[in-house]
């Protein structure tokens, strides 16, 4: 495994990547492309590597690898790729995306997350990881999607792709389709909100029903439909990026449709907070899973009341 919080400094990024555990993806558990000098940064130095997050926890870094670390060696498959080499080498920036898979209880509903980054880079380490692994520690299914940071239309078209592929896979994946739930942070919440708003079909993606949940961090999205699926909102009131009013006007138009929202806004704080641990944020990703609970169907929450159950 990897090292502990004291001894974090001993294990490079590059020790990472190159890791025979990881082959084939490990450089896409960070930041957009690195340089060698930053490949000779310890998992205690990776903060400036985020430019646009705060409240990064080497602790949470430190969990999401050595459970995928630990997954890997139990015989998990945690990656897969959303496109074949053909289609790579049509459009080489497709090499550049793929899927991890936390497996929760069989059966169980899924998530599909999206970090933000401002599309200068995909902050899953920060931003989706660790919210994948709390979500299949409480039962669910739950995937991390690395898109194209070239376009928001690119980006739009991998979550398709993804949840695509995901139904067509369902029963190899051991994973419940319905009422799945869309998650995303900053510009990754804008691109689970357009494919909550207009279903995988609207990007390229299969004739599939649009996600029974959505949950969205800090984002500026203002665009919507009369149909959106309940939503789950948090935000800093601090933030220097999306202001907080433009999320609750949001919400409100949604409420006056008879939609069911959620909305948590945190004093003093700011952008890009993540799971928010050590901060008036922390617990929040828990308040999300519970309202996500709250609009599956009784199949479904028998499934998960089995795994609870079988917790205590």
């Amino acid at each position: 495994s990897f090292p502990t919080r004291r001894s974090s400094d001993l294990t490079k990024i590059a020790d990472v990547i190159a890791n025979e555990n990881f082959k084939g993806y490990g450089r896409l558990l960070f930041p957009g492309r690195l340089s060698e000098s930053d490949k000779k940064r310890t998992l205690g130095q990776i903060a400036p590597l985020f430019p646009y997050h705060r409240h990064l926890s080497v602790d949470a870094t430190l969990n999401v690898l050595n459970s995928m670390l630990a997954r890997e060696k139990n015989g998990e498959k945690i990656f897969y790729d959303l496109y074949s080499d053909k289609e790579k080498g049509r459009a080489p920036t497709k090499a550049e995306t793929g899927l991890f898979y936390f497996r929760g209880v069989k059966k169980a509903p899924f998530a599909v997350i999206c970090a933000g980054g401002s599309f200068q880079y995909v902050a899953s380490l920060h931003e989706s990881l660790p919210h994948a692994l709390e979500l299949s520690r409480m039962g669910f299914n739950a995937f991390t999607l690395h898109y194209r940071t070239e376009s928001l239309e690119a980006a739009c078209e991998d979550l398709a792709v993804a949840i695509t592929q995901i139904f067509a896979r369902a029963e190899e994946l051991n994973v419940g389709t319905e009422c799945y739930s869309l998650w995303g942070s900053s510009v990754g919440a804008h691109i689970a909100a357009y494919l909550a708003s207009y279903g995988p079909h609207g990007f390229g993606g299969g004739p599939l029903p649009r996600p029974g949940t959505l949950v969205l961090q800090y984002t500026g999205h203002t665009n919507h439909t009369r149909r959106e699926p309940p939503t789950y909102v948090c935000v800093g009131e601090n933030d220097p990026v999306c202001d907080w009013r433009v999320m609750k006007k949001r919400l409100d138009a949604l409420a006056a449709c008879g939609i069911d929202t959620e909305f948590h806004k945190y004093p003093h704080l700011g952008h890009g907070f993540g799971l928010g641990l050590g901060t008036e944020a922390e617990g929040w990703i828990a308040s999300a899973a519970a309202f996500w609970k709250r609009h599956l169907p009784r199949r479904t929450l028998r499934v998960l009341s089995r795994f609870e159950a079988a917790a205590v």
